[in-house]
């Protein structure tokens, strides 16, 4: 688990392929402290598992899903990924829960400093928009994120300088892909739901009361 708070900004050096996949030789500096072989790490949001490493550098697979879901399919030698080290749950959590399950890329539409700020404006898969309300959670490249307005398939987000300045943002363009993981407790919701509904129950007032609602 994460929390979408980006520790650093890290650049791939080399890109393996590998059987069914690539690996990836990524420097980093600040995540490389206390790191050991299997910890899991995000790149860009998706949760990998470290291979090996050094003082300057870790190596992850990725293969089957991961490439056909994620922006890894696509990427570049030199290119900048943000990185967060597994969350530790006696630790304060700055962003929101995040699992590291890409659900789907998205193309950025807009992307233009206003003020101090940055608005962020992505298109997402249809499908994915029953999951987004406005105020909302949002993971996009592995950064903890909020939704500030929806217009119909598209969400505004608004990035402070912060946020920009500390995470691969600065480098985005529009068009560009992101991976985006939405908030997972509205899939949980959903499913339970679809199930209750299976049973041929209604959803009434006196049943949500029943659940603690």
């Amino acid at each position: 688990m994460f929390s979408g708070i980006i520790e650093e900004i890290g650049q791939i050096q080399k890109i393996d392929f590998i059987s069914g996949g690539i690996k990836l030789t990524i420097s980093a500096n600040k995540i490389l402290e206390d790191v050991k072989i299997g910890d899991s790490v995000s790149v860009d949001g998706i949760c990998l598992t470290i291979t090996s490493f050094n003082k300057n550098s870790f190596t992850v697979d990725a293969v089957g899903e991961t490439l056909k879901k994620t922006t890894l399919s696509t990427t570049k030698n030199k290119s900048y990924v943000n990185l967060e080290r597994a969350i530790r749950f006696n630790e304060r959590i700055g962003g929101h829960l995040i699992q590291g399950h890409i659900n789907s890329t998205a193309k950025i539409t807009q992307l233009k400093k206003i003020g101090e700020n940055f608005l962020l404006q992505i298109e997402l898969p249809d499908d994915l928009m029953k999951y987004i309300i406005k105020e909302g959670s949002i993971a996009v490249d592995g950064i903890s994120l909020t939704v500030a307005d929806i217009i119909d398939n598209k969400i505004n987000i608004s990035i402070i300088p912060h946020t920009w300045q500390n995470t691969t943002l600065k480098y985005k363009k529009g068009n560009d892909l992101v991976n985006i993981e939405v908030d997972f407790t509205a899939k949980y919701i959903e499913n339970f739901i679809k199930n209750y509904l299976s049973q041929k129950n209604e959803i009434s007032e006196e049943m949500l009361k029943k659940l603690g609602y």
